[in-house]
């Protein structure tokens, strides 16, 4: 005989798990399975290099957490969590012009750019004032259910305030250029085309200045936040709050599939052979492509969803490299504040150049690195005097060449890993002359590695699908859906693969669990 909860939540990632505390403080019984030994999914840490050194397994910097009501509503605080910063949010090594440095303090922020180009700190101070007055509508709007009602009428009371039309046509805009738009000097040009490459918009492509944009502010207004003693510690926050509610967490549980009776989903099976009942909902944190086909077979969808996931795109394969280092990073030029996190690229085009590669099936020659200075950031990652630090880049999900000596086949095998890292490598050399001297250790996650530690991480896609225009709101993850719902009633997608996709803000499972509650007070007041 199967056991039975009120919702069962297949995956503990960090959207499974905000759906489990939203639903257990409504009173719902929950039970959350995890496939993998521990919760969390892509917000890990481990200690696998070496023993007396953290490294985030996946992501590291959570901002949008910071701006999340519903994590910051959680008092995590109360169990365990802890928030730390680096001395500067941001940093990107110029070749002619030195530092652009994002600080917390915009003041300081605007006057490193002011001394790099005049006018553009009070171009920067202006920027920031526009975003303190309809940025908070804007992350609501995001962050909510599409359509998003209430936070967009917010947003369209102050949207006079910050330029009307104009501000509007520059959200539009290719993030290189709302730069050039906005500023005179590569400073924060470059700072907003990096931060748009996060996601895997094309930075000359409609659509990343918003996403430039959203990051860049949110590193001035609330920094780059890690928790202390690694990201994991933030997942397990969630984990524990929800165990002393009363929700059951299992790991190694990994759910194979959902049972539909009438329409309806109505239990899960795990690969254990345990049966599990789910009165009112099921939560799948899950990739897309593994709900609809695999857990859900395809005689419980309708024939146009299945047609639909045949076209859904994920996002670019990522190659992740982890160093433990002897010593701080011989950046070539010292930075004026040290910066927990650093991209690297020569310019704003060079960051265009390797996004359009990949985006053309092309291992990028010069591949634009998104890095991280953990130690800088919280002391507590590896011993004193040391850096734990990793870097990653985008690769093709399916790749047709190499731009680069034509030796990496992407098939990312060792070799292909190995011969990547080293061009990545390489590129910090550049600007840390000496940087190989302090490698202690290396480890290097391609795709293929990554997935196999997150099931979610589909071909090493780190958002749960494109974040390209075509693939967003009511297109995510199929045209016609665009919220929580799936074909199948009581069954909630609460992953990144649904609106408003990735990045650690627990957005699709707050929707999901929104939308079970809705549904059930609905079937309520029908019977009634």
């Amino acid at each position: 005989m199967s056991q039975e909860y009120d919702a069962v939540v297949v995956g503990a990632g960090p959207n499974g798990l905000v759906a489990a505390n939203h639903l257990v403080d409504r009173g719902w019984s929950v039970l959350v399975l995890e496939a993998r030994p521990d919760v969390g999914g892509a917000v890990a840490s481990d200690r696998e290099l070496r023993p007396d050194f953290v490294h985030d397994t996946f992501s590291a910097f959570y901002p949008l957490a910071a701006v999340s009501a519903e994590i910051q509503g959680f008092g995590l605080e109360r169990h365990g969590l802890r928030w730390t910063h680096a001395p500067a949010v941001l940093g990107h090594q110029l070749p002619e012009t030195g530092w652009a440095v994002l600080h917390r303090d915009r003041d300081v922020t605007a006057a490193r750019f002011d001394e790099q180009h005049p006018g553009d700190g009070d171009a920067w101070l202006a920027l920031c004032a526009d975003w303190d007055r309809i940025g908070p509508a804007i992350v609501g709007a995001l962050l909510t259910p599409f359509p998003p009602v209430r936070p967009g009428l917010s947003a369209l009371a102050r949207l006079r305030s910050v330029g009307g039309l104009r501000f509007v046509r520059e959200l539009l805009m290719p993030a290189a250029d709302l730069g050039r738009h906005r500023f005179g000097g590569a400073g924060p040009r470059v700072l907003l085309a990096g931060n748009a490459a996060h996601a895997d918009i094309p930075v000359t492509a409609p659509g990343s200045g918003l996403m430039g944009l959203l990051l860049t502010m949110l590193g001035q207004t609330v920094g780059f936040p890690v928790p202390v003693g690694g990201a994991g510690m933030l997942a397990h926050a969630m984990a524990d709050r929800l165990r002393s509610a009363g929700a059951d967490v299992r790991c190694d549980s990994e759910v194979t599939a959902i049972e539909v009776a009438a329409g309806r989903a109505v239990a899960v099976r795990t690969a254990g052979g345990e049966r599990y009942a789910a009165r009112h909902a099921v939560i799948a944190d899950v990739a897309a492509p593994h709900l609809y086909g695999r857990l859900v077979p395809d005689e419980a969808l309708p024939r146009r969803t299945r047609e639909a996931m045949r076209s859904f795109e994920m996002d670019p394969g990522t190659v992740k490299v982890d160093w433990a280092l002897s010593g701080p990073v011989p950046w070539r030029e010292t930075p004026p504040y040290a910066p927990g996190t650093v991209h690297v690229a020569d310019s704003v085009e060079e960051v265009a150049e390797a996004l359009d590669q990949v985006a053309a099936r092309t291992v990028p020659a010069r591949p634009f690195l998104l890095a991280g200075q953990m130690t800088t950031t919280d002391p507590t990652r590896s011993p004193p005097g040391t850096e734990s630090m990793w870097a990653y880049a985008h690769v093709p999900q399916q790749t047709a060449r190499d731009a680069g000596d034509g030796t990496i086949r992407g098939v990312w095998d060792a070799a292909d890993r190995d011969r990547f890292a080293d061009r990545m490598q390489a590129r910090i050399e550049r600007l840390a002359p000496g940087f190989g001297d302090r490698v202690l250790a290396r480890r290097v996650l391609g795709p293929r590695e990554l997935e196999a530690r997150d099931a979610n991480l589909v071909g090493g896609g780190l958002n749960g699908g494109t974040a390209q225009l075509h693939q967003q709101l009511v297109f995510r993850p199929v045209p016609g859906l665009g919220r929580a719902e799936t074909p199948v009633r009581g069954l909630y997608l609460g992953s990144a693969a649904a609106h408003p996709g990735g990045g650690v803000h627990g957005a699709p499972g707050t929707n999901a669990a929104r939308a079970a509650l809705a549904h059930r007070r609905a079937r309520f007041l029908v019977r009634r």
